[in-house]
This record gives C-alpha cells, sequence and structure tokens, in this order.
C-alpha cells in the first residue's frame, strides 16, 4: 500500500473512533492508544492524572514497541474495521 494511501486510510480510521460516541472496552482503547502513538511517533509520556491509567498506557506502548509506523497505522486500521463495523 502507497504510503499516501495508507496515511489516508489511517486519517479516516482515527474519524471513525474520534466521531464514536458509545463507551469502549478499555483494552480496545489501549490498543488503539498505542497503534496511534506509535504511528505518529508521539512517544510523550501518557498525559493521565491518574497513575493507574498511565501505567496501563505505558504497558500499551510497551507491549507494541518493536512494530514499525507503517505496521502500527495497518494494525489501527484492521482493528477500527473489525470494532466498527467496518470502520
Amino acid at each position: 500500500m502507497k504510503k499516501e494511501t495508507l496515511r489516508k486510510k489511517f486519517d479516516e480510521a482515527v474519524a471513525v473512533v474520534n466521531n464514536y460516541t458509545e463507551p469502549l472496552p478499555a483494552d480496545l482503547l489501549l490498543k488503539l492508544y498505542a497503534y496511534y502513538k506509535i504511528a505518529n511517533k508521539n512517544f510523550d509520556n501518557p498525559g493521565s492524572k491518574t497513575p493507574l491509567i498511565n501505567a496501563f498506557k505505558a504497558n500499551a506502548l510497551f507491549q507494541a514497541q518493536n512494530i514499525s509506523r507503517e505496521e502500527a497505522m495497518k494494525s489501527y486500521i484492521k482493528l477500527v474495521k473489525k470494532e466498527f463495523k467496518g470502520g
């Protein structure tokens, strides 16, 4: 997949998640969080005021640390398509 096409599909998947108004399972949110951060090369520390949430976010990033930016985008898109009925 071309980089422009991948980025476009990734941005569309992010829009689906951002526009979704129903509650989502925490494990799904953590996976999406990790893929999003890696895809955008954003390695800042989690910014929650709750230490436990920061720990879960850091763990999600740690689990996904060995994937490339492209793989993170593809995984995010795939997860959105699976969980959001076609995304």
